[in-house]
């Protein structure tokens, strides 16, 4: 282990394991601090309920490391479920100021709280009345001075050498952001079908996409109905290639499932015109279609087995194959 002061002792002479090791450490110290301060002061609790009472636009602005960071937590802002952009501080200067609207939130962000290109947005949101959540290390700097709530960084090292770098401050502030925006969307109730609203591509939005929206439906589903006969039976699923058939009663209920496995265990017992509810499986796997694919991919799983029909009161509106899913790379 390294001890607090450690970073300014290392050399060439260090081996790179060496010195990532002290850079954590020493972050890993500033993030303790934060969430023994930062995070039970009752500006934070405040700023929570600003942002979520907020009708505009969370709008995030700095300059410099600090900008750098407001960008990705307007993004996590937006993909939260808060509508919200990044404005750089300087571009505010030069006639971004009027995308600031009364119904917004501002989060200015300033490690010293003096930084000159956010005086003028400090000074428009006053004008105007627009709260600002200011997050500063300098509890007397201008941000602290000029803000609604202050979120006030630690005192913390910084995990460089010459304490010069930004890089345990732009840490803490990354992870406040994250505090905030996980904060605000679990006071606001945003969900998973949320979630996927934000994120259609990737594996996220497969995971959360629902089974109906890709399960097979219609002249696509391999149905057929009790006592149809082997032969016919053998011609559905043939036309269908799905590898199964589902068997209904007369009602249109599933009551059951044959696949090309019961063909292979009854071939030698059976004729052509023995009826397929003689050799289905009874009381086959039905989700509903509503369900994510995240977890039709696991009960498919779990239950080892290659399809699943999708039903609303035992009644078949679509079929998933293990192929539909291995194709979208969930399983």
């Amino acid at each position: 282990m390294m001890t607090e002061n450690s970073l300014k002792t290392l050399t060439s002479k260090n081996s790179p394991a060496t010195v990532a090791d002290a850079v954590l450490e020493t972050e890993i110290a500033g993030l303790q601090k934060l969430r023994q301060t930062t995070l039970t002061d009752t500006a934070f609790t405040d700023a929570i309920k600003l942002l979520v009472s907020c009708r505009g636009r969370i709008v995030v602005t700095g300059i410099g490391k600090s900008g750098h960071i407001g960008r990705k937590m307007s993004a996590t802002f937006s993909s939260t479920g808060r509508p919200s952009y990044f404005l750089h501080a300087a571009e505010a200067n030069h006639g971004d100021l009027g995308l600031i609207t009364k119904e917004d939130v501002v989060i200015a962000i300033s490690n010293s709280g003096e930084s000159q290109e956010l005086f003028h947005t400090l000074s428009y949101c006053q004008r105007f009345g627009i709260p600002i959540i200011g997050i500063t290390a300098r509890q007397t700097g201008t941000l602290a001075q000029q803000s609604t709530y202050t979120l006030l960084l630690p005192e913390a090292e910084e995990a460089c050498p010459l304490g010069l770098a930004p890089t345990t401050s732009t840490t803490l502030t990354l992870a406040l952001g994250d505090a905030l925006a996980v904060a605000t969307m679990t006071a606001t109730g945003f969900t998973a079908d949320g979630f996927h609203v934000y994120h259609p591509g990737g594996k996220l939005g497969q995971l959360l996409t629902l089974a109906r929206d890709i399960m097979h439906t219609g002249d696509a589903l391999p149905l057929v109905t009790k006592g149809t006969s082997l032969m016919e039976t053998l011609l559905e699923m043939s036309s269908k290639r799905l590898g199964c058939v589902g068997v209904c009663d007369t009602d249109g209920s599933l009551i059951g499932i044959f696949t090309d496995g019961d063909l292979r265990r009854h071939m030698s017992a059976v004729s052509q015109e023995t009826p397929v509810d003689c050799m289905m499986s009874a009381d086959p796997l039905m989700l509903n279609p509503n369900e994510p694919l995240s977890v039709v991919a696991r009960t498919m799983s779990e239950k080892r087995v290659p399809s699943v029909f999708l039903c609303e009161d035992k009644c078949p509106k679509g079929i998933l194959h293990i192929h539909d899913l291995l194709s979208r790379g969930l399983v």
